[in-house]
């Protein structure tokens, strides 16, 4: 499979960088990396890696409109196979052909990353967000698309570049821009009875100092929740 993986980041510095220098060097796929508007170093740190593809927005426009630029770079350049991994260190890009062996193997179209599943782990997590990604997003994602799924917000996943052309699924709504983007996909995925299966992944925060989000309380909460509630209540399709 022709397979491009995506790393879509915004002011990570020196995470980037360690999150880019894990990848192997010999690697059958290839990396794109979605610069949202970086006003910190970020650049610069990308000059080590000339192996890799930079798309650069003059100006920060959400994790949301990030991806749809590389799901654009997927279609246009004739891919089969996406997968993300995050940019702040969370992710090991050494457990990318877990996601991708379901789809090549098994047929499935979308593989979700799981830290909750057996042969999974995560670490240095609040606990708060450990309650919040295990039960209260999983939850509503339940609501909205009948499938109880573990881990609902691992935003470590491979996606069938076939899926991202399905006229049903309208990835260029401006609602989409910021958090919302990756549980309609996902949300969308199931209703519409595509092949989806979790694998175990890790996810192990980094250091607190560093910032290990970027997602605000309340605005980023409610971001990465209002697909699946206006799903549910059939507000949006």
């Amino acid at each position: 499979m022709k397979t491009l993986v995506c790393v879509a980041a915004y002011n990570e510095g020196v995470k980037l960088e360690t999150t880019l220098s894990r990848f192997p060097k010999d690697r059958p796929y290839d990396v794109l990396i979605v610069d949202d508007g970086s006003t910190d170093d970020t650049a610069e740190r990308l000059k080590r890696f000339p192996d890799m593809t930079v798309l650069r927005h003059e100006r920060n426009l959400g994790v949301g409109a990030a991806q749809r630029d590389a799901f654009r770079y997927v279609l246009e350049r004739g891919y089969d196979v996406i997968a993300f991994v995050a940019a702040n260190n969370k992710d090991d890009p050494a457990l990318i052909p877990r996601l991708l062996a379901p789809i090549s193997e098994e047929g499935c179209d979308f593989v979700q990353g799981s830290r909750y599943l057996d042969g999974g782990s995560h670490a240095k997590m609040p606990l708060y967000r450990v309650f919040g990604t295990r039960y209260v997003h999983p939850f509503l994602f339940f609501l909205a698309s009948g499938r109880w799924v573990s881990d609902t917000t691992n935003g470590f996943r491979a996606i069938r570049a076939s899926l991202l052309r399905d006229p049903r699924i309208d990835l260029e709504q401006a609602w989409l821009d910021q958090y919302e983007l990756e549980p309609y996909l996902f949300c969308k995925a199931v209703r519409l009875g595509y092949r989806v299966k979790e694998v175990p992944v890790t996810k192990i925060y980094p250091p607190k100092a560093l910032g290990y989000t970027k997602i605000k309380p309340i605005t980023g909460w409610w971001s990465i929740m209002r697909p699946l509630v206006l799903m549910a209540l059939r507000l949006k399709g």
